[in-house]
């Protein structure tokens, strides 16, 4: 009788501590769930808001203060000159602001984000508007005008053939690719980003991430010259956007030839800054290419970028400020959207290399950091988006401390990376 009372208080001792590891397990990921549930129904109220417009959400309209500019900027009031593109109208401030057509560099985004959230929660109301906001993009695929169709085609198209297959998507994502690899010139060894300023031939960082529309293009038709182009791309791109501490120029312009024109950085503090969302794009780009190549050279780029971005970002939370080398003061914003970009592709990182772990504990961060009631928004508020605090163009006066949909669709893409690498699916949480 003695033996058999034993038996059961272990029996009922093991019970109690398996309750309590499920218990802790789901206590771990409440911050997950949260930002999950948090992120889709801000999306749904936003969708429920557009209606039937074809209108894509793309931010918070913001204004700009020229003493706050120039502090910023470090530059004399005296002098500055006020170039900035967009003032919008005062009763403009504090609404919504939609891309300007479908052929706006963000335009793929919000379709991205449903179909993010649509993976994370398996919700068909989300695949349904998914597929509705994306075919407004179908006539982007005989665009040619810039490399962000990368982004356009990528972020919508991209993620519904991954999803939910379709030869029509297929079809438009190849002829995409087409497009983007029609603005590769052989002699410069790269794809041309804008078409408009004053440059010969500019290259943006952020070119970096539309070589991810080749790879899958490359996968999709087993054809490698869209691997090819891409690559060659990188490796032009390798030589000479970075100056010898990892950081990176955000514009490099050639001349007709191959050589450098100039360098630049148009959306940082100044031309030798470290503007955050382009150090980011870099670490992602190079993981990406990585994944891609194999090669050795890529991957100590991406890892040289992260231990950069690992070193200079002070903060306490892990977001950065705009710009790495702004100055340093409460008024300073951050720049949700590059946390958000590093996080997800830091946690790719971490899964190709064997020490992987620090840099999955470092996106680990910053996604609890941005699932904080500091940038994650109250359900209702933030004109539907789902984080704070990004900031577009400082010097430009382009959406400054304001939510932007590309940070909404790299966090969310980080938190659907974070649960494959986990484990973990959305009932289980």
């Amino acid at each position: 009788m003695k033996k058999f009372l034993l038996f059961c208080c272990a029996i009922v001792t093991m019970y109690s501590f398996s309750g309590c590891a499920s218990n802790q397990s789901k206590g771990e990921y409440t911050w997950l769930k949260q930002a999950i549930d948090v992120s889709a129904a801000q999306l749904k109220e936003t969708v429920a808001d557009v209606g039937d417009s074809v209108l894509l959400p793309r931010a918070i309209w913001t204004g700009y203060d020229m003493d706050f500019l120039c502090n910023q900027l470090q530059r004399d009031p005296a002098t500055f000159k006020d170039s900035l593109r967009v003032k919008p109208i005062k009763d403009a401030l504090g609404t919504r602001r939609y891309c300007s057509s479908i052929y706006d560099w963000t335009s793929g985004f919000f379709p991205g984000n449903l179909w993010y959230a649509y993976q994370l929660t398996g919700d068909e109301d989300l695949k349904k508007d998914a597929v509705k906001f994306t075919n407004y993009l179908y006539p982007v695929k005989d665009y040619k005008g810039t490399h962000d169709i990368g982004f356009m085609m990528n972020c919508s198209y991209g993620n519904a053939n991954r999803l939910l297959p379709a030869d029509s998507a297929r079809l438009a994502l190849v002829q995409t690719a087409d497009n983007l690899c029609g603005r590769f010139n052989d002699s410069i060894g790269c794809i041309r980003s804008w078409d408009f300023g004053k440059w010969n031939f500019p290259v943006i960082i952020d070119n970096m991430m539309n070589l991810d529309l080749l790879f899958y293009v490359s996968h999709l038709t087993n054809d490698p010259k869209y691997k090819e182009i891409a690559l060659k791309h990188a490796e032009t791109t390798l030589k000479n956007h970075f100056r010898p501490d990892h950081s990176s120029y955000h514009v490099v312009s050639y001349n007709n030839d191959g050589t450098v024109e100039l360098k630049c950085t148009h959306q940082g503090k100044n031309d030798e800054s470290a503007w955050a969302r382009g150090q980011a794009w870099g670490v992602y780009g190079y993981t990406s290419c990585y994944r891609e190549s194999k090669d050795s050279v890529f991957l100590q780029q991406a890892k040289d970028i992260a231990e950069l971005i690992m070193i200079r970002v002070k903060t306490d939370d892990a977001i950065p400020l705009w710009d790495f080398d702004a100055p340093e003061t409460p008024q300073t914003p951050r720049d949700a959207s590059a946390a958000s970009i590093t996080a997800s592709a830091l946690i790719e990182l971490s899964t190709l290399v064997e020490d992987g772990q620090v840099y999955f504990d470092y996106a680990e961060k910053l996604l609890k950091s941005l699932s904080s009631d500091a940038y994650l928004a109250k359900v209702g508020t933030n004109q539907g988006f789902i984080l704070m605090h990004s900031t577009g163009s400082l010097p430009n006066g382009s959406e400054i401390d304001t939510p932007i949909n590309y940070a909404d669709y790299y966090y969310l893409e980080a938190l659907a990376r974070y649960m494959q690498v986990k484990g973990l699916d959305y009932k289980s949480l």
